[in-house]
C-alpha cells in the first residue's frame, strides 16, 4: 500500500507524454499524492504554506523576471543600446569593467540586480554589443559570446566576494557557521575586515584580467576587417 503514494510520479509523467497542461499536471499530482498519503486538504495546503514562505526568494526571482520581461518588450535593450553609443571610446572591455565595480558596490550593501538573467543580458549585453558596434561595426559572433562569459563572470566574482562584506548578509553567515563547525569562533565585524582586501584584490585582478582581454579578442576578431 505504500507504493499507492508513489501515483503522483505516474500523473505527471502520463501528463507531460499526452502532453497535457504543465502546471495542471502538477497540481493534480500533488492533491491526488496528499489525498493518497493521508495527508488530506488541510495538510497539503499547510506544507504548500511553509514551503513558500520558507522559499519565497523564489517568488521575488519570479517577480524580477517578469518585470525585466516587461522592459524588454518596451524597449529596454534598444535604450541600453543607444546610452552607450553616445559614448566615444567605450569598448565591451570598459562597460563589463564599470559594470563590476557598480555591482561589487552595491554588493557589499547586500543589493542585486537580477544576476545574468534580470540584468546582464537584457542592459549590460546590449551596451557591449553597442560598444562594439561603434568601434568596428558588425559584431563577431564568437567575440560576443566572449563577452557574455565575462560579463556573467564578473557578475559572480563581485557578488561571491563582496556580498561577505555585508554583516549579517547570507554570505557572512555561510562563512561564519562554517567556521563555527570547525571550531574557530568568528565575529562577523572581524570577518568583514578580513574579507575587504580579498574582494577588492579579486576585483582588480578581474578587471586588469578582462581589460588585456577584451583588447586581445578585438586584435583576434576584427585585424582582418582593418
Amino acid at each position: 500500500m505504500e507504493y499507492i503514494t508513489l501515483i503522483g510520479i505516474v500523473i505527471v509523467i502520463a501528463g507531460f507524454a499526452l502532453k497535457l497542461d504543465n502546471i495542471l499536471t502538477i497540481l493534480v499530482a500533488a492533491v491526488v499524492t496528499a489525498l493518497v498519503g493521508g495527508l488530506g486538504v488541510d495538510g497539503l495546503l499547510e506544507t504548500l504554506g511553509s514551503s513558500f514562505v520558507a522559499n519565497r526568494s523564489m517568488a521575488i526571482f519570479i517577480i524580477v523576471m517578469l518585470v525585466t520581461g516587461t522592459l524588454e518588450r518596451s524597449g529596454l535593450k534598444e535604450a541600453a543600446a543607444a546610452l552607450i553609443g553616445k559614448i566615444k571610446g567605450a569598448t565591451a572591455g570598459a562597460v563589463v569593467v564599470a559594470y563590476g565595480i557598480m555591482r561589487a558596490i552595491f554588493a557589499a550593501f547586500n543589493v542585486g540586480f537580477g544576476g545574468v538573467a534580470g540584468f546582464v543580458r537584457p542592459v549590460i549585453m546590449p551596451m557591449a554589443d553597442a560598444a562594439i558596434e561603434n568601434t568596428v561595426g558588425k559584431a563577431n559572433e564568437e567575440h560576443e559570446e566572449q563577452i557574455k562569459g565575462m560579463a556573467s563572470g564578473m557578475e559572480n566574482i563581485t557578488w561571491f566576494f563582496f556580498q561577505v562584506l555585508f554583516i549579517g548578509g547570507s554570505g557572512a553567515l555561510l562563512v561564519q557557521s562554517t567556521l563555527d563547525g570547525l571550531g574557530y569562533k568568528v565575529d562577523l565585524v572581524d570577518l568583514a575586515k578580513v574579507e575587504i582586501p580579498v574582494a577588492i584584490f579579486a576585483l582588480v585582478v578581474t578587471v586588469v584580467y578582462y581589460l588585456l582581454r577584451d583588447k586581445k579578442l578585438m586584435k583576434k576578431y576584427y585585424k582582418k576587417e582593418k
